[in-house]
C-alpha cells in the first residue's frame, strides 16, 4: 500500500508545527490524558456517532464504537468519537425528513472544523445513512459507513412480525375489530426485540443496502443482523479500512460514479426497496456532482422483477436473507444488470466482492426465473397532477387498482383526514381517490411519512384492504398499498394537488406511467388563478431557514445551497 508522507495528513497541521497554536493543540490533547506518542504520525480518525438515549434502532452503538476503535488502533491511527445528531424515526416530530439536511450539515461541518484526517460513518435509521454520507461527500475526507444492521425477527402468538409492516396491517385489523386490545399489547411488547434498525425492507434496509451496493460498506456488512458477533467484528474491520483510506487518500467522492448510482437504482428495484431511496439517491448524488434525476430510475428499474422476498413486497425478513446469502449473494442474481467494475471502499470492484457469494435459500433470494413479482418494484408516474413526477410501488399494491379511475375524497390535512376516515358513515367507496395535501417538503412541513392514508374503517369492515391513495407525503418503507406519492411541485407551493376538488375523477394507470385528473386545461387554469398561498409554516429558526432553501421531492429535497458547487479550503490555523 502506497502510503502518504505523516506530514501531509490534515491533523498535522493542528498537531506537527512548532508555534505557539500547535502548543495549545498538543497541550489539550494531554489534558485528555493522550501521550504525544499516542497521535503523533498517525491518521485521526472521527467516529460519528448518530446514537442518543432516544436512538432506538442504534442501542448497540455505544458497543459499537469500542469495537470501531480498536480496529482503527490496530492498524495505526488515533480514534475519536464525535458524536451528532440522532434521528431516531419514530421518535423525532413532524419528521425526520425535516432534519436530514441538519445532521449533513453537522458531519460536514465537525469533519471540516475538527483536527481529523478520515471518518467512520455510524448510521442506518433513515436518514442517518444519506445524510451522513451527504455530508462527508462535501467535506472531502475519506471515509467508509458503518451500517447498524437489522434487528432481530419479531414474534406473536408463534407467527412471525415485521416492524411496520405487520403494525399497519394488524392495525387494520383492529379498526375493523378483529384484534383485541390483548392480543395488541402482545404485538407490541414482540415487535421489536433487539437493537437495529427495522428488519424489513423499509428506510434503514433500503439505504444501507444502497450504501453498500454504491461500495462505501465493507462487503456484506449490511446483512449482518445488528445482535450477531460478527457485527462487532465487522464494525472493527470498518476502523481498521478507515486507516487505510486515509494513507491512500481515498475519498467517497473519487468512489461514487454516475455507473455506481446506476448499479444503486437497479439494486433498488430487484429488492423492491423504498421510495424514499428515490429522494435520497438524488440528493447524495448531486452533491457528488453527477446528475441524477427520476428519469433515470423509470428507465433502469423498467422490468427488473422483485427478487428478495423481504415484506412488505414479500413474506420473509431480514435476519432470513442473511442467512440466505445477504446482500453480496442477492447481487450475483442482478450481476449482468450491474457495472461490476465499479470500485468500492475496500480497493476492489463490485464484481471482485461479490465473486463466489452463494444463495443458500432460493425462497428469500429468488432466482430471475421465479420473482417474488414480475410488477415493478417502483414507478414513475407523470400527468397533470404531477407535471415534475410522483413514484409509487406497483409491487406492493393490488394488482386491480394498477389500472383505475374514480372520485376524489380530498383532504388539506392529516387530522381532517385522520378523523373522516374514522367515521362509519363517511361517503366512501372501493373506488373513491383518497388525496391529502399540504404533506410535502413545505407543507408537511418536512415531507412527513403519512403516504399510507388509512383505509377508512367503513369500507375496512366491508373486506376492503387496499386502495388508491394520492399525495405529496412520503411513505414509510415498511409500508405497502396503492400509494401515489412525492407528487411535484407539490400542492403547498400551488402544485396541481393544491387544485383537485372532491368528486373529480382522477385516472390511474401504471403501464402507461400516468396519473391525471379528468377536468379541462381551462378548468385547471381557473382553478389556478383562484389559489391563494397558505401561510408559512415557521416565522424563524431552522423551519424558516429550511422552507427558504428546501428542494421538491424530485430533486433530492437538498438545500439550494449545500448542492452549489465549488470546494470550500482548509480553515486557517492561528
Amino acid at each position: 500500500m502506497n502510503r502518504r508522507d505523516p506530514t501531509t495528513l490534515r491533523s498535522h497541521r493542528w498537531f506537527g508545527a512548532a508555534d505557539l497554536r500547535s502548543f495549545g493543540h498538543r497541550s489539550r490533547i494531554r489534558q485528555l490524558g493522550f501521550g504525544l506518542d499516542e497521535i503523533a504520525g498517525k491518521p485521526v480518525i472521527a467516529i460519528i456517532n448518530t446514537w442518543n438515549g432516544l436512538a432506538h434502532c442504534h442501542g448497540h452503538f455505544p458497543a459499537r464504537v469500542e469495537a470501531i476503535k480498536r480496529g482503527i488502533l490496530q492498524a495505526g491511527g488515533f480514534p475519536v468519537e464525535v458524536p451528532v445528531m440522532a434521528l431516531p424515526e419514530n421518535f423525532v416530530k413532524p419528521t425526520t425528513m425535516l432534519y436530514r439536511n441538519l445532521l449533513a450539515m453537522e458531519v460536514e461541518e465537525n469533519l471540516r472544523s475538527l483536527p481529523v484526517d478520515g471518518a467512520v460513518l455510524m448510521g442506518g435509521c433513515d436518514k442517518t445513512t444519506p445524510a451522513t454520507i451527504m455530508g462527508a461527500i462535501s467535506a472531502g475526507l475519506p471515509a467508509i459507513f458503518m451500517p447498524a444492521g437489522p434487528m432481530l425477527r419479531g414474534n406473536w402468538g408463534g407467527q412471525i412480525l415485521g416492524s411496520g409492516s405487520d403494525i399497519w396491517k394488524y392495525w387494520d385489523e383492529k379498526r375493523a375489530g378483529r384484534i383485541s386490545e390483548a392480543q395488541w399489547s402482545e404485538m407490541e411488547a414482540g415487535i421489536a426485540r433487539s437493537d437495529g434498525v427495522c428488519m424489513t425492507m423499509g428506510t434503514a434496509m433500503t439505504m444501507t443496502s444502497l450504501a453498500e451496493v454504491l461500495g462505501l460498506t465493507l462487503p456484506g456488512a449490511t446483512s449482518i443482523p445488528a445482535p450477531d458477533s460478527g457485527h462487532a467484528r465487522m464494525a472493527a474491520a470498518t476502523g481498521q479500512r478507515a486507516v487505510d483510506l486515509v494513507w491512500q487518500d481515498i475519498k467517497l467522492g473519487d468512489l461514487l460514479s454516475a455507473a455506481s448510482f446506476d448499479n444503486a437504482i437497479i439494486a433498488s428495484a430487484a429488492l423492491a426497496g423504498s421510495t424514499n431511496a428515490i429522494i435520497h439517491l438524488i440528493a447524495m448524488a448531486r452533491r457528488a456532482g453527477i446528475a441524477l434525476g427520476l428519469d433515470r430510475f423509470e428507465e433502469l428499474s423498467a422490468g427488473i422483477p422483485v427478487l428478495a422476498d423481504i415484506r412488505p413486497s414479500g413474506a420473509w425478513l431480514m435476519e432470513d436473507f442473511f442467512y440466505a446469502g445477504g446482500l453480496p449473494a442477492f447481487l450475483t442474481r442482478i450481476a449482468d444488470r450491474l457495472d461490476l467494475n465499479a470500485v468500492t471502499v475496500n480497493g476492489r470492484t463490485l464484481g471482485e466482492n461479490i465473486a463466489g457469494a452463494t444463495v443458500w435459500n432460493e425462497t428469500v433470494i429468488r432466482p430471475w426465473d421465479n420473482p417474488v413479482s414480475s410488477a415493478e418494484g417502483l414507478a414513475v408516474l407523470r400527468g397533470n397532477l404531477a407535471p415534475d413526477g410522483c413514484v409509487m410501488k406497483p409491487s406492493a399494491a393490488e394488482s386491480r387498482l394498477l389500472r383505475h379511475e374514480g372520485p376524489a375524497l380530498v383532504f388539506d390535512d392529516y387530522d381532517t383526514m385522520a378523523a373522516a376516515v374514522a367515521d362509519p358513515e363517511l361517503d366512501v367507496t372501493a373506488d373513491t381517490v383518497l388525496v391529502l395535501r399540504n404533506a410535502g417538503p413545505l407543507g408537511g412541513p418536512g415531507m412527513p411519512e403519512w403516504g399510507m392514508l388509512p383505509i377508512p374503517v367503513k369500507l375496512l369492515r366491508q373486506g376492503v384492504r387496499d386502495m388508491v391513495r394520492i399525495s405529496d407525503a412520503r411513505m414509510s418503507g415498511t409500508s405497502y398499498g396503492a400509494c401515489i406519492l412525492h407528487v411535484a411541485p407539490e400542492s403547498f407551493i400551488g402544485g396541481p394537488l393544491a387544485l383537485v376538488r372532491t368528486g373529480d375523477i382522477i385516472r390511474l394507470d401504471v403501464a402507461a406511467r400516468r396519473i391525471d385528473v379528468l377536468i379541462s386545461d381551462h378548468e385547471m387554469q381557473l382553478r389556478r388563478d383562484a389559489w391563494k398561498p397558505p401561510a408559512p409554516r415557521y416565522a424563524r429558526g431552522y423551519g424558516a431557514m429550511a422552507a427558504a432553501h428546501i428542494g421538491q421531492a424530485d430533486t433530492g429535497c437538498d438545500f439550494d445551497f449545500l448542492q452549489r458547487p465549488g470546494a470550500i479550503g482548509e480553515p486557517e490555523i492561528h
